[in-house]
């Protein structure tokens, strides 16, 4: 008992998750909607989405949290920390989603095989920006995501390639990614 009234019960949210797993229990699953959605759009918004991205992949997360739910081990993780994973891991995967390249759109034949001369020097000058913003990066950076993005390697087949935890080969592209996005992306200022 606290000063405020009854302590809250630390297990509550791991038996929610249970009963979406055993029964498909949708009002546990509206209460754990209702409370970690708003938190997860809060993460999110925090970390630069728009509230209306925010809103979108916090539908996402929780979507996934119901697919799921039969994988909720509460011997090893808390709810909380099992949803912002979950959170997570759909963000990092999003992410990198986006930072692949579109599939190349239908080429004309008529033109096939010419190249514009200020197409082939924007095209060299662009690559020289992320070499020179790759030499900026720590050297373990740069292996995670040569081996992620150029190789096009699971995240799970660099940690056991680099002998390291799949949280630090994550977390190592994460920071990776948000270092080069500061380098590339111009200033405000150079853009006024």
């Amino acid at each position: 008992m606290t000063a405020d009234g009854p302590t809250p019960d630390p297990f509550a949210h791991d038996r929610l998750i249970e009963a979406v797993a055993l029964r498909r229990d949708r009002e546990a699953f509206a209460e754990l909607f209702s409370y970690y959605a708003p938190r997860l759009k809060a993460w999110l918004i925090k970390s630069g989405a728009t509230a209306a991205a925010a809103e979108d992949f916090a539908q996402d997360a929780m979507l996934t949290v119901w697919r799921k739910a039969d994988l909720f081990d509460a011997r090893k993780a808390r709810a909380a920390t099992w949803i912002f994973t979950i959170a997570r891991n759909r963000r990092l995967d999003m992410l990198r989603r986006d930072a692949r390249p579109l599939p190349a759109p239908e080429i004309d034949l008529s033109d096939a095989g010419v190249q514009r001369p200020d197409d082939i020097l924007s095209a060299s000058q662009d690559a020289e920006r992320v070499r020179s913003a790759l030499s900026r990066l720590k050297p373990d950076q740069v292996e995670v995501l040569r081996l992620a993005f150029f190789m096009d390697s699971p995240h799970s087949e660099i940690a056991r390639r680099l002998d390291l935890p799949l949280g630090t080969v994550k977390s190592r592209i994460r920071n990776a990614m948000s270092k080069l996005r500061l380098i590339l992306e111009p200033s405000e200022e150079a853009t006024r």
